[in-house]
């Protein structure tokens, strides 16, 4: 029964340190480039998009689709940076847990 009550106590001491987790990672940001720099996204760690840049140079006709792409390409980048970091501090939190390899947490 004390194993019961001891394992139940880390339960929620882990729940709460995933609750400050996901937390701290809202409000963290993420800049994706494309073009050389010529196209910047920011994202925060919701994936919302805060702040978009384009070089004006890039501002021509005939470039349409080449300015749509390295807008899609820079925000990848800054997807993927911030899904890295959530799956670092991931890691860095369930470090020592008995969690089945591939186990997607809830995030």
């Amino acid at each position: 029964m004390r194993d019961l009550m001891g394992l139940m106590g880390k339960a929620k001491e882990m729940q709460a340190k995933f609750q400050a987790m996901q937390e701290e990672i809202a409000q963290m940001e993420a800049e994706g480039q494309a073009g050389g720099g010529a196209v910047k996204v920011l994202l925060s760690g919701k994936f919302e998009m805060r702040k978009l840049a384009i070089d004006p140079s890039l501002f021509k006709e005939d470039d349409v689709e080449i300015l749509e792409d390295l807008i899609l390409a820079a925000h990848n980048d800054a997807k993927a940076k911030v899904e890295a970091i959530m799956q670092q501090k991931t890691q860095e939190m369930t470090a020592g847990l008995p969690i089945p390899p591939g186990m997607k947490l809830p995030f």
